[in-house]
């Protein structure tokens, strides 16, 4: 598909936001586009935050942070540009296990797909708390995005510079009742998680995607049923799929 960059602008020193434009489709909340960028070979996988129809079209907003050559050159698109996108790739979270009080728990980066998440649960008028995860205060970005779709939304930062001090399994075990646990984040918050949690739960799972369609076997990871293709059998995984032991 090709996509125009409406937008292209900093939320934090490290972390960007980028609105496009293209061809219609059809984006669930845990899956991902790939991006070719004229200057690298493999392409980029970026979650997709957020998605909309308007008119015969849809609109993305993919939330990225700059890590390397390739992140740091999409700081560099104007808008106007046309990329060469791959999408949507990879499953999704399901809803239809959400029940009445989701509690959705991200970090870092791990955050943006849980906004398209947190909107189609608010549409369904379900209840949804919502933890996020991040080092400093200045590395904040998305609350008010979930709290102005109806989320309770309670932040923590490890040097307590804002909400809570620690992590988000010190917010996570004060949390009010919830239905079923979605995660998204780094593998020590995941591995966090379940083991406070437990397994009633889906977790997206964050891995060096090659090709993004399941070619390439270079995202493969060992779950209960066998080795699994992270861009084509997830990202999202059953917490009870997954062995993430130290």
């Amino acid at each position: 598909m090709t996509y125009t960059i409406l937008q292209n602008e900093p939320l934090t020193p490290q972390v960007w936001r980028m609105r496009l434009q293209g061809q219609p489709a059809d984006y669930r909340p845990g899956q991902f586009v790939e991006i070719r960028l004229p200057s690298f070979f493999l392409r980029r996988p970026i979650s997709v935050c957020d998605a909309e129809r308007v008119g015969d079209t849809s609109v993305l907003t993919l939330i990225y942070k700059v890590v390397g050559g390739g992140t740091k050159e999409m700081t560099s698109l104007l808008p106007g540009t046309q990329l060469d996108i791959l999408a949507p790739l990879g499953n999704g979270y399901d809803l239809q296990q959400a029940g009445d009080s989701p509690l959705l728990i991200g970090g870092g980066v791990g955050i943006p797909p849980l906004c398209l998440l947190a909107r189609q649960l608010r549409a369904q008028g379900k209840e949804v708390q919502v933890v996020l995860g991040f080092n400093t205060a200045s590395e904040v970005f998305l609350v008010s995005e979930f709290e102005a779709l109806g989320c309770t939304v309670q932040v923590t930062t490890a040097d307590g510079s804002l909400g809570t001090k620690g992590f988000v399994t010190d917010a996570v075990t004060a949390a009010n009742r919830y239905s079923r646990y979605y995660a998204c984040g780094p593998l020590p918050m995941l591995r966090s998680v379940i083991r406070t949690l437990g397994t009633n739960g889906e977790i997206s799972m964050e891995e060096r995607m090659g090709c993004g369609f399941g070619v390439c076997m270079g995202c493969s990871i060992q779950t209960a049923s066998g080795p699994k293709r992270v861009c084509s059998d997830g990202p999202v995984f059953s917490a009870n799929e997954l062995n993430l032991n130290d």
